[in-house]
């Protein structure tokens, strides 16, 4: 692991940060990127990239080819959060979270694979989110997005397993990030029947994040990932993340569409439930 070249896309803070140093510190040659300049830190070297640009991303992987004659991870973190009641999205909004969260990643995926399928070997880890596994008020475009981009992760993870290539989805739940700050400005027309829910959500999204988790857990994970001799397809990573998945299967329809309400406040004035 010493001799690893890793790639770490939006390295500049949270989880890709923390990634980043942790890497570093096991005597990994790390690059992290930003969408603005950044310098050096902690043995990770910066680079640019906007993973929105298909120039921007050819650059960024032939200097990290050049400078490091190859790349052996390739983590994907980069992405943007978007809080927006569904009715209310511009589409041009909705198309821009999947531009960076889903289409970013194949971009950096598509510049990446053909000098891990040269060398034989390689690992892709994505960073996607527990939000996939349930359309949380709110954030129906973000979590569309995850959602996507965990079943291309699981599609690549067989086409590229024959050339000793393995790929893997991390799914952290609630973590200390600015992932909020971060994300687009909210759309400015608003329909007041959703008052209510938008602000319900919002609250229940903040105060999420908040008493979220050190992001360095999330690291560990990803790290652990691109050590193991065969990683696993996914990796929950969180209380909820971990609880998620297994909640929207076996528990009723009913009861899971409760669970998510009275986690948002939105079930006070619940008349009905679905069946």
């Amino acid at each position: 692991m010493t001799s690893s070249r890793v790639l770490i896309t939006g390295a500049s803070s949270g989880i890709g940060q923390a990634t980043a140093r942790l890497f570093a510190a096991r005597g990994c040659r790390v690059f992290g990127t930003s969408r603005h300049s950044h310098a050096d830190q902690r043995g990770v070297e910066m680079l640019r990239l906007d993973v929105r640009s298909d120039a921007s991303v050819a650059e960024c992987v032939s200097a990290v080819v050049r400078r490091a004659g190859g790349i052996d991870v390739l983590v994907n973190n980069a992405g943007v959060e978007y809080l927006g009641i569904a009715e209310e999205t511009p589409l041009g909004d909705a198309q821009a979270v999947f531009d960076t969260n889903v289409f970013g990643v194949v971009r950096m995926i598509d510049a990446v694979l053909p000098h891990l399928r040269e060398q034989r070997h390689g690992r892709i880890v994505n960073v996607g989110s527990a939000a996939a596994w349930v359309g949380e008020p709110g954030e129906s475009f973000y979590a569309a997005s995850k959602r996507a981009l965990a079943g291309y992760t699981e599609a690549l993870r067989h086409e590229v397993w024959p050339l000793g290539i393995h790929v893997s989805l991390v799914e952290p739940g609630a973590f200390k990030t600015n992932i909020l700050a971060a994300q687009p400005a909210t759309p400015g027309k608003t329909i007041a029947d959703y008052d209510t829910v938008r602000r319900a959500v919002i609250h229940t999204l903040q105060q999420s994040l908040q008493r979220g988790g050190d992001p360095l857990m999330v690291a560990r994970v990803i790290l652990r990932v691109a050590q193991t001799p065969a990683p696993r397809r996914r990796y929950a990573v969180g209380a909820e993340a971990r609880w998620l998945p297994f909640a929207s299967v076996l528990l009723p329809q009913r009861w899971f569409d409760l669970l998510v309400r009275r986690g948002f406040g939105l079930a006070k004035d619940a008349g009905a439930e679905t069946t």
